[in-house]
C-alpha cells in the first residue's frame, strides 16, 4: 500500500465511520452474532462494545496495521477476547467451519473481490452460521444511483477502492447465504449517495 492508502486513509475512514450516531446502526447488526465470530474489516474497532452477550470471541481481519494500532484501546476495554488473525478477508487463515457467526460493516464495498470474501467466509462458518451485515452500496432510487455512478471513479480512487454502487444483498444471495432479515433504507448521518444503507444478516444452509 502507499502512503496515502497504508496512513491516511485508515485515520479517515475512523472519523466517517465512527461518528457517535452509527452506534445504534451497528449495535442493532451485531445482534444476530453468537459464540465464536471472525469480523472482517475490523478497523478502528468501533463495533467492540456493540456485541451481544451471545458472542463469546471475536477474530478481526484487518488489512491495516494503523487501523489495528488505533483499535487496541477499544480492544483492552473489551470483556470479550479479541485477535487480530489475517489480512485479507479473501483469504481467512483458519479451518473450516471454525466460526459460529461472520460481521461485515462498511467493508464489503471495498473488497476487492466480494464474492471471494463472502464464499470464504462460508467457508469458515460452520453450516447454519450466521452473516450479519451493516453496508453502504447501491441507492434504491435511480435519481441516485445516476448520481452514484457517476461518483465511482472518484470514489475508488479516495477511499480506497469503495464502490458506492455495490448490491450487497444480492452478492450476499449469490455467494449461496439465505437472507433472513434485510433493512434497506437512507441513514441521516450522510447525504445520500453515501447513506443508502443495507443491515440485515443471512445463515448459511450448509
Amino acid at each position: 500500500m502507499g502512503f496515502y492508502d497504508d496512513k491516511i486513509l485508515p485515520r479517515l475512514i475512523e472519523k466517517t465511520c465512527g461518528m457517535p450516531q452509527m452506534n445504534k446502526l451497528r449495535r442493532h447488526a451485531c445482534a444476530p452474532l453468537h459464540g465464536d465470530v471472525v469480523e472482517i474489516g475490523f478497523g478502528s474497532g468501533f463495533n467492540v462494545g456493540q456485541y451481544p452477550d451471545a458472542v463469546t470471541s471475536v477474530v478481526g481481519i484487518e488489512p491495516s496495521d494503523v487501523g489495528w494500532e488505533r483499535a487496541q484501546r477499544r480492544v483492552a476495554s473489551s470483556s470479550i477476547p479479541i485477535s487480530r488473525g489475517g489480512l485479507d478477508g479473501q483469504r481467512i487463515p483458519f479451518p473450516d467451519d471454525t466460526f459460529d457467526s461472520a460481521l461485515s460493516t462498511f467493508t464489503l464495498c471495498t473488497v476487492p473481490d466480494i464474492a471471494a470474501a463472502l464464499t470464504e467466509l462460508r467457508r469458515v462458518v460452520k453450516p447454519g452460521g450466521t452473516l450479519a451485515f451493516l453496508e453502504h452500496g447501491t441507492a434504491p432510487d435511480s435519481g441516485v444511483r445516476r448520481v452514484q455512478r457517476m461518483l465511482d471513479p472518484i470514489e475508488r480512487l479516495v477511499a480506497g477502492g469503495c464502490e458506492l454502487t455495490r448490491d450487497t444483498a444480492a452478492q450476499v444471495r449469490a455467494a449461496g447465504w439465505r437472507i433472513e432479515e434485510l433493512e434497506q433504507f437512507y441513514a441521516k448521518a450522510a447525504p445520500k449517495p453515501w447513506a443508502a444503507f443495507s443491515r440485515g444478516y443471512a445463515v448459511d444452509p450448509g
